[in-house]
């Protein structure tokens, strides 16, 4: 038969030391959350290198953000801003700082941006773990049954040109 043992040693306390069950080698180790957002190294050199045309690019942030419409019923918004507004989450990557407002962080949580140059696809691209369906040009996505469309908005083309 084996034995079962705990990974933690059970002893007295000294007088004046550690509680019952304390073990100085145990370590315990935070594991961060999930982040709200990636910015892929690639996508991060293509803004910084779309920001250094501004001339204010100083001040500049990038907002990513989602809106109801797209053939799928939300599309992506890239797109430069002045700063980060109240409410919006704050992020930095390879020295880009980014900022997501608090209506679109739930479907962009997890969320990357990445940078595409091959003969199939460039531009930015968005990989989104909460979308269950999206566009054939990857402008727009579908989320699960029952989320709603932001309002005054509504689900029709893409307006990309892909005809989807």
């Amino acid at each position: 038969m084996f034995k079962r043992e705990s990974a933690v040693t059970k002893s007295a306390a000294p007088p004046g030391g550690a509680p019952v069950g304390y073990d100085p080698v145990m370590e315990i180790v935070e594991r961060p959350t999930e982040t709200l957002l990636t910015l892929t190294p690639l996508a991060a050199a293509k803004v910084k290198e779309l920001m250094a045309e501004e001339p204010d690019a100083d001040s500049l942030v990038l907002r990513v953000a989602i809106q109801g419409g797209g053939c799928s019923g939300f599309q992506y918004g890239l797109g430069f801003d002045n700063g980060a507004a109240d409410g919006d989450q704050e992020l930095e990557f390879e020295g880009v700082r980014v900022v997501v407002d608090s209506y679109s962080a739930p479907y962009l949580q997890g969320a990357t941006v990445d940078f595409l140059t091959g003969l199939a696809e460039s531009g930015f691209k968005i990989e989104n773990p909460n979308a269950v369906s999206s566009c054939g040009c990857g402008h727009s996505f579908q989320v699960e049954e029952g989320e709603e469309l932001p309002e005054g908005t509504h689900a029709g083309g893409c307006g990309t040109g892909c005809s989807h």
